[in-house]
This record gives C-alpha cells, sequence and structure tokens, in this order.
C-alpha cells in the first residue's frame, strides 16, 4: 500500500463519522475526474454504470479485469478517495472474492461495496471473512460497506423489513462489516429505526421520495449515494441528442448544457 492509499484510507474512514457523506458515482477515469473537480470528498463507481460503460449488463456480469483496469484509471486521476461497487463479488466462491477484493486494492481502491442479492446471509459472512484476510495481507485498511437488498428486492414482508436488515446489519458486523448499505428505503421511521439500532454508518441511496439530506443527517444516516442515477441521466441525456441528430441532423440541441471544450480538455490535462 502506497503512503497516498494509506492516507486515503483514513480519510474516507473519518468521512463516515461526521455529517453526511455526498458520495457522486462514476464509471469511468474521466467522470471520476469530473466529480473530484467539482468538490467530491471522495468518489463511487456505480456497478451498473461501469457495466454499461464496457457493454455489459450489470448483475455480475462484467469481467474482473476490466473492473480492476478501470479502478487503476480511475486512482491515476483523482486524488481522493475511491471506493468501489463489487455487486456481490462476482462469485459465490468466496476465496475468489477474496482474490477479485485484493485486485481492486493494488488498483488503488480504500473502500467497497459488496452485497447480499438474492443469497443467504451464510454466503455473504464467508465472503467477507475471505475479503477481512486480503484486506489483512495487503495492509489496506478498506472501509468495507455491507449492502443488504431486503427493501430493494423485498425479501421480507414489508412490516418485517426493518427487522431483517437489523438482523442481517448484526451478523455482517459480527463478520467484519465497517458500514451497512440499504438501498430501497426511503421512509424516515425506518431510517431512523435502522440508524438508531443498526451500530454502523447508514448508508442510503438516492430515490424519489428520500427525506432530504439535512434530515437523513438528523435521522443518523451517514451516507448517501447517487448510485446509478447520474450514469442513467447521461445515458438518457445521450440518447435523446443521438435520436434527433439521427432523426433530422439536429445540430442546434447538441450545445445546450455542454461544457466547453476548452474547459473539459483542460481537465483531463491536469493529471
Amino acid at each position: 500500500m502506497t503512503s497516498s492509499q494509506s492516507m486515503n484510507a483514513q480519510v474516507f474512514r473519518q468521512l463516515h463519522t461526521e455529517g453526511l457523506l455526498l458520495l457522486t458515482n462514476a464509471w469511468d477515469a474521466g467522470s471520476a475526474r469530473l466529480m473530484e473537480s467539482l468538490g467530491s470528498k471522495a468518489v463511487a463507481t456505480t456497478s451498473a454504470g461501469v457495466a454499461w460503460a464496457h457493454g455489459y449488463a450489470d448483475g455480475d456480469h462484467l469481467p474482473v479485469r476490466l473492473l480492476a483496469a478501470t479502478v487503476a484509471e480511475m486512482t491515476r486521476v483523482i486524488r481522493v478517495p475511491l471506493t468501489v461497487d463489487m455487486e456481490g463479488g462476482y462469485s459465490n466462491d468466496p476465496a475468489a472474492v477474496g482474490e477479485t477484493v485484493a485486485a481492486v486494492m493494488e488498483a488503488g481502491a480504500v473502500g467497497i461495496n459488496i452485497e447480499d442479492g438474492s443469497e443467504a446471509p451464510d454466503l455473504l459472512c464467508a465472503k467477507l471473512e475471505q475479503v477481512k484476510r486480503a484486506s489483512a495481507r495487503l495492509g489496506v485498511d478498506l472501509f468495507v460497506n455491507v449492502r443488504t437488498d431486503v427493501f430493494l428486492r423485498g425479501l421480507a414482508p414489508k412490516e418485517r423489513r426493518v427487522e431483517e436488515a437489523l438482523k442481517r446489519a448484526e451478523r455482517y458486523r459480527a463478520a467484519g462489516a465497517d458500514g451497512l448499505f440499504v438501498p430501497g428505503v426511503s421512509d424516515a421511521a425506518d431510517i431512523r429505526a435502522i440508524a438508531s439500532a443498526a451500530k454502523l454508518p447508514l448508508n442510503v441511496m438516492a430515490v424519489p421520495g428520500l427525506p432530504s439530506p439535512a434530515e437523513l443527517a438528523s435521522l443518523g444516516v451517514r451516507r448517501l449515494s447517487a448510485g446509478a442515477g447520474i450514469a442513467q441521466a447521461v445515458f438518457g441525456r445521450a440518447a435523446a441528442l443521438a435520436t434527433a441528430f439521427l432523426k433530422d441532423g439536429a445540430t442546434a440541441s447538441l450545445a445546450e448544457g455542454a461544457m466547453p471544450y476548452p474547459q473539459l480538455n483542460a481537465l483531463m490535462a491536469a493529471r
């Protein structure tokens, strides 16, 4: 581990102890550099965005070599901490997951997200054991943010989702998790209940109907992620522009909201 990676690991961990961390999610080196330049205290990857940028579907389909290469490209151009969405670790073999996480750390990451998805909590606990071993072996103080999909996938009846999320959180904390990510939760009462009982910094994802950042902070949330939202918006805008251009060669709309070429080129040349 380099001295800069060690410092970023400390900084990233500290960012979860005070206030609300607004975490932008990038999909390649250019988007990561842009987000850093706009004031992001840390940058995260979006697994969906990274997969789409390489022409793959989200959902553990991205080849690990492309993930590691993307992380290395990002850490080359940014100085703030980078945390990587690992989906389910791209394998159900805990040992293989440990090796994949090691590759991401060697590429410069200081944090990861790893999720249970529709699999049993036992499997994620086994993966976490291998992740912690890899972290210790490489000397990286990796921040392991564990995502549970209880709300996102409806893995329990609505009235039992808070209880189920907390049961899983306790198991994951005992297995070495440093943070808890509960995408899909948006009700203030549910958020407060999870934040107050989880014994881990709570991360939620931007979704329609989510309380304001100020309210989230008062509810005990420590991290708010944009998720795939920015990437989806960019792809949506690109689709609209390309559709208009292909229909009648429209060019006026191409300049609407565009960053000036000199500004964008200078931003990328700075590193």
